[in-house]
């Protein structure tokens, strides 16, 4: 059974002014006694808990996991393609998201922020209430700085010069991206100080709740911020961190990662709680919650096979490719090809119960095409993705991941040897040969592009890719963008400064002083 995070609150301000000569001001504020307000809401336990669910709704809505984010963050790299017939997602992936049509990335960025005004309520009202569970009063702080840092994380590092909101107030003023990136280092931290390993041992309103944000994931998430900041030796020692926690594992089935039959699984330090069985059946697009809406993700159907979904996104035949580079030891072909990827297979391959031969066997341009698999419905239990209601938990950040930029992290400070004992880790799960024995005594250059290798293979169609490229300066090489535009065309389209998302025109608009990132 899923966790309880799935309640809401909406906290609305009323304000009855009554005019007339003789009354005093303080006579012209009346509370509606029938409206909840801040002042009447955040007075228990269960307010303060309640309080911080609502932060974690912000993680369901269209704007961030149940579509948007992850096409943002798939669509402009060389793991990914689409022929979306809508403009607004097929210009993610050619680097032409329009200033004047806010459609995805606009609707991301205001859930973002969404998202981080409802922590912001919970950091400052929940430290003024008398709780009586002083430990949850912690956890719930530690969630909501975990949250607000992971809406900075994604507004920073697809918006750049954004609004740092850490209290409440009308106007945000732009600021730098380094600034940004101080403040998702110092929610991360503070995330950190306050979280539990789990919660299997606390005790309290929230004991045995899965999908919490832990200890593991903050410091997991603060690492990646130093990474992508070039701090190699903090996000060394944060990793390790994560790693002498000795509570993280890869699971045996590379497959497991992505269904929804093994979820919240030892290999997953966060992931985004999503469930057919809860709530209503409406799909949640954003703004405030109704109360008819589901719990379930669009993007099973968004990304979904033709005839099953709306294939909007597609693999690359570089991606392709690059899994026949080196077999396993028995000789087979990476088994996370079949775990990633539809197509048309020797001996066969099944999508939602039938042959995908048989099924595309009148169309040679779908027989001969790729389509995605991972995070499909499609081992035989749903006829399709036409219902839009898939229950599969997003997972935001796997232990491979953690184990990956580690090495990365060792071999940027000068062990590159250390660096093959985890990516080893990783390799050994898929059946792939000793690194140490395949490609001995490797330089710090050869390994980084053998760590870019390896993270291409295990993340693909997980939001990674793209980021991967920006922080590894790959636009900016002449050599790299060249590579990335004989495997994927979009690049094609590339112009500096794109790697970023424009700032919404409503932003522009509604914060004077706004200056929009370049290009566009």
């Amino acid at each position: 059974m899923k966790y309880n995070i799935y309640t809401y609150i909406t906290i609305f301000f009323s304000l009855s002014v009554v005019m007339t000569s003789c009354v005093s001001d303080e006579d012209l504020l009346q509370a509606d006694p029938n409206v909840e307000t801040a002042e009447s809401f955040w007075k228990t336990d269960d307010d303060a808990l309640r309080g911080v669910n609502a932060a974690y709704g912000s993680l369901l809505t269209d704007g961030t996991y149940m579509r948007s984010t992850p096409l943002l963050l798939d669509l402009k790299a060389d793991d990914t393609r689409s022929n979306s017939p809508w403009g607004s997602m097929a210009n993610v992936g050619r680097f032409n998201s329009n200033v004047t049509d806010a459609a995805i990335y606009g609707w991301a960025y205001e859930t973002y922020y969404q998202g981080i005004y409802r922590a912001n309520q919970v950091l400052t009202n929940v430290p003024g209430i008398g709780m009586q569970d002083e430990a949850l009063k912690n956890r719930i702080l530690g969630q909501a700085y975990f949250l607000r840092g992971l809406y900075l994380f994604h507004a920073v590092n697809m918006f750049k010069n954004v609004p740092l909101p850490t209290e409440i107030a009308t106007f945000y003023p732009q600021k730098s991206e380094a600034e940004g990136w101080a403040q998702v280092i110092a929610d991360f931290k503070a995330a950190a100080d306050l979280l539990p390993t789990s919660y299997t041992s606390v005790s309290g309103l929230d004991a045995g709740e899965k999908g919490r944000a832990t200890k593991g994931a903050a410091l997991g998430y603060l690492g990646k911020a130093y990474l992508f900041t070039k701090d190699f030796d903090n996000a060394r020692t944060t990793f390790k961190q994560v790693i002498d926690l000795g509570i993280y594992s890869l699971v045996s089935n590379y497959r497991d990662n992505f269904t929804d039959t093994n979820e919240n699984n030892s290999e997953s330090l966060f992931e985004v709680q999503f469930s057919r069985d809860a709530g209503g059946v409406d799909l949640g697009w954003g703004g405030a919650p109704a109360t008819g809406w589901g719990k379930t993700s669009a993007r099973a159907i968004t990304y979904g096979a033709r005839g099953f979904g709306f294939t909007d996104v597609q693999p690359t035949w570089a991606l392709f490719n690059d899994y026949q580079i080196e077999k396993t030891t028995s000789g087979a072909v990476d088994p996370r090809l079949d775990a990633t990827v539809f197509y048309n297979k020797p001996g066969g391959m099944q999508l939602y119960g039938k042959d995908f031969a048989t099924t595309y066997a009148a169309n040679p341009g779908d027989l001969n095409d790729l389509f995605c698999r991972k995070y499909q419905n499609s081992d035989g239990n749903y006829a399709d993705e036409f219902d839009w209601r898939s229950g599969i938990n997003e997972r935001l950040l796997r232990y491979a991941d953690i184990l990956l930029m580690y090495a990365e992290c060792l071999n940027e400070t000068g062990d590159t040897p250390g660096a093959y004992t985890y990516i080893q880790m990783v390799r050994n799960r898929v059946g792939l040969p000793n690194l140490a024995t395949a490609k001995p005594g490797l330089s710090q250059t050869a390994m980084r592009d053998q760590i870019a290798h390896e993270r291409f293979l295990e993340f693909p169609l997980e939001g990674h890719r793209f980021d991967d490229i920006r922080r590894w300066g790959w636009l900016q090489d002449a050599t790299k963008l060249a590579w990335l535009k004989s495997r994927d065309v979009e690049f094609n389209s590339y112009v500096p400064g794109r790697e970023y998302f424009p700032i919404p025109q409503l932003e522009m608009d509604n914060n004077p002083g706004t200056i929009q990132n370049d290009s566009y």
